[in-house]
């Protein structure tokens, strides 16, 4: 008997398996001699989000991932990936060092998004994304980031500003989580099923949208079910990213990182809407 196909919203489930490899198991699978680094050096430590360089491929490379947890106690303490804003301005320090020091940067992107509390906001949330979604546009190295499991909303995206992206199969990659654009679309959430066939979320969908790369295959039932077979598959890709971008000139790595992101969300409408012109004039503009 055929397999059924796996539905957007089976691969937000595999996303989420609570077994599913995580950034720290990758980087000791895949790297030597990783030193984690710690603190922001303005408020404290996340331990949602890791960091530090690494030996991967006969490269020095440094690495930045979120977190999250093995078991209830570990994922209360990483606060389920969720990092604050002193996670992402200790990104941040990492990805100055990295730039520094000539460090091709890695990326693992596991989040349901960026920690939404009272206390987070206060301590500048937004802020710090931005911060980070500015600094890794213009990084001068080479940045290839990689979607193991979740990539949710901005809190994904203070990670994502890359020059290859790179998705799991199951992995998904999303500007909100399906639960919470079905509350906000059909006040109910229980149509995240239909929510997460709506939004392209898939892998795939990312792919055929021109925002993922490539597309990482999985062991049979998900990358949970053989980790090590999973982080092979993850290095190989991650290998094959890095030797297309280490030494190409800066100035052209960073020309194409602009256009890459240029390019993402442009369309054009097969035909034009009822009630509007085929061509619309320009709106008039009053230099000083």
């Amino acid at each position: 008997m055929k397999t059924p196909a796996l539905t957007p919203w089976d691969r937000v489930q595999l996303a989420r398996h609570p077994r599913r490899p995580h950034t720290l198991d990758y980087v000791r699978a895949l790297c030597d001699d990783f030193i984690e680094l710690h603190g922001d050096r303005r408020y404290g430590d996340d331990p949602a989000i890791i960091g530090g360089p690494a030996r991967f491929a006969d490269r020095t490379v440094m690495i930045v991932g979120h977190q999250k947890g093995s078991d209830a106690r570990e994922n209360v303490r990483r606060n389920f990936g969720m990092a604050r804003p002193e996670g992402y301005r200790k990104a941040l320090r990492l990805f100055r060092h990295a730039e520094k020091f000539g460090f091709p940067l890695i990326c693992f992107i596991d989040t349901p998004g960026a920690d939404p509390s009272m206390e987070s906001e206060e301590r500048g949330q937004g802020n710090a994304i931005a911060e980070n979604i500015l600094a890794l546009a213009g990084l001068r190295v080479p940045i290839v980031a990689c979607v193991i499991g979740e990539g949710g909303s901005g809190g994904a995206l203070a990670l994502g500003v890359a020059d290859r992206l790179l998705m799991l199969e199951h992995a998904i990659y999303s500007v909100a989580a399906p639960e919470a654009a079905a509350s906000i679309l059909w006040r109910d959430a229980g149509k995240a099923p239909e929510a997460a066939s709506a939004m392209r979320i898939t892998a795939q969908d990312q792919y055929d949208l021109g925002i993922a790369d490539a597309i990482i295959p999985e062991p049979e039932g998900g990358a949970h079910t053989d980790a090590a077979a999973a982080a092979e598959a993850v290095g190989a890709a991650l290998r094959a990213a890095l030797d297309a971008l280490v030494g190409l000139p800066i100035d052209v790595l960073l020309q194409r990182r602009y256009a890459r992101y240029r390019a993402i969300g442009r369309f054009q409408e097969s035909q034009p809407m009822p009630n509007m012109p085929a061509t619309v004039p320009p709106l008039p503009f009053k230099g000083s």
